[in-house]
């Protein structure tokens, strides 16, 4: 018995001894963790400084095509590829089928369905308008007219809105008449809206169509 109780007792205290080893005696809290009844969301960034993140655009895309073309799809449409607005025009960049048909797409269920035919009309449609409008590209770009900056992108962008020819007849009234179209949207918001983009690896080509892009 007494034997047992000695067992017992010697385990006891080896166990404990053992157990304490792995015990800070001084346990210290360190600003980098979380210990306050704060809700943590300052620490969900490298910097503590909410202001430091104000301008945040994820994803960023600058004035590349990239965001030239998201741009205007979300203008158009929220970036909805089936959407078809009251007035017939169809997809992410509101194509009428007229214009559809300049670029080579004369199937409307195929049109709405397809993103990637819908992104090939969209330059398409630019690699159109940029050669019928380069004379005007070539004498306004960079000018000032109305208040508002002239850039490639810009015209390109209204030529979406009202076609190439009504972008001629703006830059022939020198400004002067500001076309709209059905919901009031203007010539001169979207040379603005769109100006600044790099436009520059469109090649003007007045035959393009979705098959040779």
């Amino acid at each position: 018995m007494i034997k047992k109780w000695y067992f017992y007792t010697s385990l006891t205290v080896i166990t404990v001894f053992l157990s304490s080893g792995f015990k800070p005696f001084n346990l210290e809290t360190n600003p980098w963790f979380l210990i306050s009844e704060q809700d943590g969301t300052h620490y969900l960034y490298p910097s503590e400084e909410q202001s430091e993140y104000t301008n945040l655009n994820i994803p960023f895309t600058g004035n590349f095509f990239i965001g030239f073309k998201e741009a205007i799809g979300y203008r158009e449409s929220e970036s909805k590829y089936k959407t078809v607005n009251s007035l017939g025009y169809l997809g992410k960049y509101q194509f009428g089928i007229e214009t559809l048909k300049s670029v080579g797409i004369h199937n409307r269920s195929a049109f709405l369905n397809s993103p990637e035919l819908q992104e090939k009309a969209f330059i398409a449609l630019l690699a159109k308008n940029k050669w019928e409008l380069k004379k005007e590209i070539e004498k306004y770009e960079g000018t000032i007219m109305n208040g508002i900056r002239i850039t490639e992108s810009g015209i390109l962008a209204a030529a979406h809105l009202g076609g190439a020819g009504t972008v001629k007849k703006y830059f022939k009234n020198k400004g002067k008449r500001n076309f709209r179209d059905a919901y009031g949207s203007s010539i001169k918001s979207y040379m603005k809206m769109f100006g600044g983009y790099d436009t520059s690896f469109i090649v003007a080509n007045i035959n393009a169509n979705v098959k040779n892009i």
